[in-house]
């Protein structure tokens, strides 16, 4: 689990101290999320029912009185005391411990599944967090940017080279953007309450996120192979395994059983006659065996177990098929991110280099203020699309970690 943790610690190319943060916050929310916890009780009462299997049947004690006491030589019979215990067939105590344990092994497999699912969504979360918070540091760049240009087109004004109309376009273009920052920021607190309650922490809990992310130079290794070996597919393999463990305590409970006790009873003296065994208690050891004679019901349950066991092997391959395609498509998907930030980078260059045009042009007073709102819508268009393939590429990341870590 830890290997995990620092996978996808070291796919974040900010300062040590964020980087612990976020290692922080995944451990806190391991530690305090209650799907997790479930799945712990769930396996701890699973493991529990190992000492309620190493039981053996109930011991039988049977108290009788002789309402009409029979005569016998010795004397007349006056009540009878009986006990008798049924032991199962050798191994089967050992069969129902191996079962049980089995089926709690297949039940830890959730709390493995459990806890890389809430890391991934966790940092998932944290990636929409960052993205939405540098959307926002981007709009308000661009606003700054426009008001300058709003400075320039006054002054363009006063001198007659520009109109009017130009400078309420740039402010309607900076209350589009505030708009957009503004409903970012709105749902920059719904992820922020999705965060914490990943957490199990209270809504408005404040979250720092790191100021920058960076597209790694390169991608991190990682072999598909490991895919056979995820907890999802592993389950599988202990309930087949459950299931051979059931099968084996069918057979142990389809032999014989054998039972040992002992009856005693109590004979009074006959008074008109007097000899060596007069009145003597009678005691009488006994061995029963139970023959499960009618055994349908065990042939019918090696059958189930059976097919049981070819439904799990079908329902593996159907995972492994999902989780295969789930992995080839993170990887296709993160390549194209890589390719997207690539493209989005030599865009924006050139959008900043028709920019500085555009400002040269202004201390010659031929600026054209329709291309400064193109440039400049451009420009953002560019900068949102790389922060979005930033954000891409370390969710893809984190699913492809998932799978195969």
């Amino acid at each position: 689990m830890k290997k995990i943790i620092y996978t996808l610690i070291g796919l974040l190319t900010f300062s040590v101290s964020n980087a612990q943060e976020l290692e922080t916050l995944i451990n806190e929310a391991l530690t305090n999320n209650p799907e997790i916890q479930k799945f712990e009780f769930q396996y701890s009462i699973a493991s529990e029912k190992v000492n309620e299997v190493n039981t053996i049947p109930n011991t039988e004690f049977g108290v009788g009185y002789f309402v009409s006491e029979p005569e016998t030589r010795t004397g007349a019979q006056r009540f009878k005391v009986s006990a008798k215990q049924m032991l199962p067939w050798f191994g089967t105590i050992a069969s129902r411990e191996n079962y049980v344990s089995s089926l709690a092994d297949a039940k830890y497999e959730d709390i493995v599944i459990a806890k890389r699912k809430l890391m991934a969504s966790v940092s998932q979360s944290y990636y929409n967090l960052y993205s939405n918070k540098a959307k926002q540091e981007v709009l308000s760049e661009n606003i700054k940017l426009l008001e300058t240009y709003e400075t320039l087109a006054l002054t363009s004004v006063e001198v007659g080279k520009a109109s009017v109309v130009d400078v309420l376009r740039l402010q309607m273009r900076q209350n589009e953007m505030q708009q957009i920052k503004d409903v970012l920021s709105q749902q920059f607190l719904a992820e922020q309450t999705n965060f914490n309650k990943l957490l199990s922490r209270k809504n408005d809990t404040a979250v720092s996120v790191v100021d920058s992310l960076m597209m790694p130079s390169e991608d991190f290794e990682f072999t598909s192979k490991n895919l056979a070996l995820h907890p999802e597919l592993l389950k599988f393999d202990k309930f087949y395994k459950s299931v051979e463990q059931s099968e084996l305590l069918n057979q142990k409970e389809s032999s014989p059983m054998i039972g040992f006790g002992l009856d005693y009873i109590n004979v009074s003296e006959r008074p008109d006659m007097s000899f060596l065994d007069n009145g003597k208690d009678i005691v009488m050891p006994m061995v029963s065996v139970s023959i499960p004679i009618f055994n349908k019901k065990y042939k019918s349950q090696t059958k189930q177990n059976k097919l049981q066991q070819q439904e799990i092997t079908a329902q593996k391959q159907e995972r492994l098929n999902t989780l295969e395609t789930l992995l080839s498509k993170a990887i296709n998907e993160r390549i194209s991110t890589r390719i997207s930030y690539e493209t989005q980078t030599k865009n924006l260059k050139q959008a900043k280099d028709a920019e500085d045009i555009l400002i040269k042009s202004y201390e010659t007073g031929t600026i054209d203020f329709n291309d400064v709102l193109d440039i400049q819508e451009l420009q953002l268009k560019f900068q949102m699309n790389q922060i979005e393939s930033i954000k891409g590429y370390y969710v893809q990341s984190t699913i492809i970690n998932y799978l195969i870590q």
